[in-house]
């Protein structure tokens, strides 16, 4: 998976600076560490099988709406940007750990490793993959506000109240659309490749 993320990554972004992040990645635990503690993806490698996939989702979802090839090609840089990079927020944010679990045959404590968060920069999710790429390359608003609001409903301050969400989503379509192809890719690719 790391391969075809590099060359969709590479195919696809040439703005100033995405070598940079790309090294930054690379460096990185991004291509290793899993999408989430216990849900999609949570298995090494997780991360990066979820941005493919969201980006594969992403351009289907715009490909359907504007049923117009030249439109989906202008904006393929853009397409690729959020849905390889949305959830750059959890590089450096999971560690190992281990638990006692009990083994049902034998009637044994047994230790299992597990994913634990440990975030070393908390700085919210959308927001904090925003500032992480802004400091390699330029996002332009659009593909900001996608990145910033593309948990939806599920977004800390959306929990909190903030009505904020209704008027990206009104004012900027991608971020919707990538909401529902983060959705996708997480309750539809990888809840059949889970099986």
């Amino acid at each position: 998976m790391k391969d075809e993320f590099i060359k969709i990554y590479t195919d696809n972004i040439k703005r100033d600076g995405a070598d940079k992040l790309l090294e930054w990645l690379q460096r990185s635990d991004f291509f290793t560490t899993p999408a989430s503690t216990k849900h999609h993806g949570a298995h090494e490698g997780g991360l990066c099988e979820h941005s493919v996939n969201v980006f594969n989702r992403l351009g289907r979802i715009y490909t359907d709406e504007c049923n117009d090839p030249e439109k989906y090609k202008s904006n393929l840089e853009t397409f690729t940007i959020c849905g390889l990079l949305h959830d750059v927020c959890k590089v450096n944010f999971y560690t190992v750990s281990t638990r006692n679990v009990k083994n049902e045959t034998t009637g044994q404590w047994e230790k299992q490793p597990y994913y634990a968060i440990d975030d070393q920069l908390p700085y919210g999710h959308g927001e904090k993959s925003v500032y992480i790429i802004s400091g390699f390359m330029h996002l332009t608003r659009e593909e900001a506000m996608a990145i910033r609001w593309h948990m939806g409903g599920f977004d800390d301050a959306v929990k909190g109240g903030s009505y904020a969400i209704s008027g990206a989503f009104d004012k900027f379509p991608l971020a919707l659309m990538l909401h529902v192809a983060d959705l996708e890719a997480t309750y539809i690719d990888e809840k059949e490749d889970a099986k």
